[in-house]
C-alpha cells in the first residue's frame, strides 16, 4: 500500500481529517441501479407498448427522494448500461458524432458515481472511452488495469460528502471479461482478482481518506460457485460475497451482473456485519441503503437495505420532455424494414432441435466466414416474429448480443467433444418416453438447468444425438454436410461467436479440452462488426425470408424425442404464456 499510488492517480483530497458523521444530515440514502441494459424509455420503441419500468420511472423516484427533509440522497449505477436495447445500440454504433444518449441521461438524472460493467466494455473502446469523458461523475473499476502504466484504467474509487460525513466508494468490475470478450474490445487493459484488489485498496483508502462509510460498488454477482468456480477460485466472476467476508472495512456492498434481486447481511472475518444489496436488472428495481446517523458523536449509525419496485413510480414528464426527440429518432431507426418474413418464427423452437432461427444464423456465419463448420445457440427463447415485414427492432429478438464472429481451427475430435459438452448442458438422458427431453432445475419448477445460450448446435456436418446414451457418448457425427468424410484427426475451420470463441460457456475448454491460453492462437479470422449488423445486411439483400429448419442433425430415438418435446414445450409455454 503506497500513498504514492493515490498521488499518481490524483485522488488525494487535501486537508481531510477524521470526522464523525453527526447532526448533519439525519439520514443518508444511497440508491443504485444496475444492469439497466439500455432500458431508458418507458415504451417499447418498436411496438409502442407502454412499460411500468424504465429510467424515466427511476427519475420520478429520484425526484421524490430529493424532496425528503434531513436526508442526503445519492444515485449510483453499477454497470451494464451500454447494451441490450435499440436506444443504446443506436448511439453506440449508428449516431456516434454527438454526445451519447447514455451520458446525457445519466448526467441529467444526477448520478454521483458508477461502476463499469462487462457489457459496457463489450461496446468497444471507441464507445466507453468517449462515454467516460462525457460523464459528469467518476466511472469506477479498480481492478481494470491499464497494461502500460499498471494503474487502474478507470478511476478506482471516489469520495462523496454528506455534510461532514465522508463516504468512500470502491468500484470493481467482474474479472471474467477475457472469458467472454475478444481482446480487441479491451486492448489496453487486463483484469485483477477482486479479493486481491480489495485487499490493496481498502487499507489505502482508510489510511488516506479516513472515510466514515466504505461502500463497495461491484459489477459482480453473489453466486461464487457459478460456472464451476469455487470460493478459492482466482478471478472469480461473482466474488462479491467473498470480498464481503474476507476483506474487512466495508459497511455496504452493492452487487450486480447476475440479474438477481437480493438483500442480505454477511459477517466478515472481523466479525462485523456487511449489508449486501443486488437490485436485479433492467430498471425494474432500485437497491436502496438507508443510513440513520447518530444524534451525537457517541452513537453508531444504523443501516437498512431495501429493494424498491420502480413500477410504484410514474413515468417522469420532465424526463420525457428532455429526451422525447431521442425516443423519436430511435423509433424511426427501429421501424426501418429489413425483409418480408413469409412465415412466423418462434424462437422457442430452437430449444428443441433444428429450427429456422438457428439455421438462419448458421447460414450467415458460413457465408461470412467461408468456414467448414458453424456453431451457434438459441439467444432468445420466448420471442415471436410474426409473418410480415421484419424490422430493425426484430433483429434484437433474433440476435440479442453484440457478438463478433470468429473462425477458429479445431480438430474433428475437438468438434465432437464440443458438441458432447453442449448436449450435456441441454438434453436429459431419457430412459423412457415419459422423461423430460430438456434438463430442468432440480427444484421442481419449469426452469431450465442451464442457460439456453449454451445449447450449441452445428452446421456443416451431419450428426445425431442419442437421448438414451450416457453423457459424453451421445453425439455421432456421420459425415460432412456435402457427403465427404468427417475425420476426428483433421483440422477444420469453425465459425462461432466471440463469446464462445473466448471460452464462454466452457465448450472449448472444459468440453474440447483446449487450454484457455491456447484459444487465442486458434483464431484465424475475426469480423469487424457485430453479428446482428451482418444479419441485417444479409436480409436487406433479400426480398422475402422463407424460414426453414436445417435437417443436418436430429435427436433419436424419434419416439422419445417426440413425446419429450410435446410435454416440455407445454410446460415452458405454460410458464411463459
Amino acid at each position: 500500500m503506497k500513498r504514492s499510488l493515490l498521488l499518481t492517480l490524483g485522488l488525494v483530497i487535501a486537508g481531510l481529517s477524521v470526522r464523525n458523521c453527526h447532526q448533519d444530515p439525519r439520514y443518508i440514502k444511497i440508491a443504485v441501479t444496475t444492469d439497466v441494459h439500455g432500458m431508458v424509455f418507458p415504451v417499447d420503441p418498436a411496438s409502442g407498448e407502454e412499460l411500468d419500468y424504465s429510467l424515466s420511472h427511476v427519475y420520478d423516484y429520484i425526484s421524490r427522494q430529493k424532496q425528503a427533509q434531513d436526508t442526503t440522497f445519492f444515485i449510483l449505477d453499477n454497470g451494464d448500461f451500454l447494451q441490450g436495447q435499440p436506444a443504446v445500440y443506436y448511439y453506440n454504433f449508428v449516431d456516434t458524432v454527438g454526445e451519447h444518449l447514455s451520458s446525457r441521461i445519466m448526467n441529467f438524472m444526477g448520478y454521483a458515481a458508477g461502476t463499469v460493467g462487462n457489457h459496457d466494455i463489450e461496446a468497444g473502446p471507441e464507445v466507453y472511452n468517449k462515454i467516460r469523458e462525457e460523464f459528469h461523475f467518476p466511472w469506477l473499476a479498480a481492478n481494470a488495469i491499464h497494461s502500460s502504466t499498471g494503474l487502474p484504467y478507470f478511476e478506482p474509487f471516489t469520495v462523496l460528502k454528506a455534510g461532514s460525513c465522508k463516504i468512500a466508494l470502491l468500484g470493481m468490475i467482474t474479472p471474467g471479461i477475457p472469458n467472454w470478450l475478444p481482446q480487441k474490445l479491451w486492448p489496453d487493459m487486463h483484469f485483477r482478482d477482486m479479493v486481491e484488489t480489495a485487499r490493496e485498496w481498502v487499507p489505502l483508502i482508510e489510511e488516506t481518506v479516513h472515510p466514515d462509510l466504505l461502500i463497495g460498488l461491484f459489477h459482480s454477482g453473489l453466486d461464487y460457485s457459478y460456472s464451476g468456480s469455487d470460493y478459492h477460485s482466482n478471478l472469480n466472476e461473482n466474488a462479491t460475497i467473498i470480498v464481503a467476508r474476507e476483506v474487512p472495512g466495508f459497511d455496504i456492498i452493492f452487487a450486480g451482473h447476475d440479474h438477481r434481486v437480493n438483500r442480505d447481511w454477511v459477517i466478515n472475518s472481523s466479525g462485523d456485519s456487511v449489508l449486501i444489496i443486488d437490485p436485479g436488472s433492467h430498471a425494474r428495481y432500485v437497491g436502496e441503503a438507508v443510513i440513520t446517523l447518530p444524534p451525537d458523536k457517541k452513537g453508531k449509525a444504523s443501516f437498512e437495505g431495501r429493494i424498491i419496485p420502480i413500477s410504484a413510480y410514474k413515468n417522469s414528464k420532465a424526463f420525457m420532455k428532455k429526451f422525447r426527440q431521442d425516443l423519436n429518432l430511435v423509433k424511426e431507426y427501429v421501424s426501418d424494414t429489413v425483409v418480408y418474413l413469409a412465415e412466423d418464427i418462434q424462437t422457442i423452437d430452437a430449444i428443441f432441435g433444428p429450427a429456422p432461427v438457428t439455421s438462419l444464423i448458421h447460414e450467415l456465419q458460413m457465408k461470412l466466414s467461408n468456414a467448414d463448420i458453424s456453431f451457434t445457440a438459441p439467444l432468445s427463447v420466448h420471442a415471436t416474429l410474426p409473418a410480415g415485414y421484419l424490422r430493425v427492432s426484430d433483429m434484437f429478438d433474433l440476435y440479442r448480443y453484440e457478438n463478433a464472429l470468429y473462425v477458429m481451427e479445431l480438430s474433428g475430435y475437438e468438434i465432437d467433444r464440443f458438441l458432447e459438452y453442449a448436449v450435456s448442458l441441454w438434453f436429459n438422458v431419457m430412459k423412457s418416453p415419459s422423461d423430460h427431453l430438456l434438463l430442468f432445475s432440480d427444484n421442481g419448477s419449469a426452469r431450465l438447468k442451464n442457460s439456453a445460450y449454451n445449447f450449441s448446435s452445428a452446421a456443416g456436418i451431419r450428426y445425431t444425438v442419442d437421448l438414451n446414451k450416457t453423457t459424453g457418448d451421445r453425439v455421432t457425427i456421420s459425415e460432412m454436410d456435402d457427403g465427404t468424410i468427417f475425420s476426428t484427426d483433421k483440422t477444420y475451420r469453425v465459425a462461432l461467436n466471440s463469446y464462445r470463441g473466448t471460452g464462454g460457456g466452457g465448450h472449448l475448454t472444459a468440453g474440447a479440452g483446449i487450454p484457455k491460453d491456447e484459444l487465442k492462437n486458434r483464431i484465424v479470422w475475426t469480423s469487424e462488426r457485430d453479428l446482428r449488423y451482418y444479419l441485417m445486411q444479409e436480409l436487406l439483400d433479400r426480398d422475402t425470408l422463407y424460414p426453414a429448419a436445417s435437417d443436418n442433425w436430429k435427436l433419436i430415438p424419434e419416439s422419445f424425442y417426440a413425446s419429450g418435446k410435446m410435454a416440455d414445450k407445454t410446460l415452458l409455454d405454460r410458464q411463459n404464456p
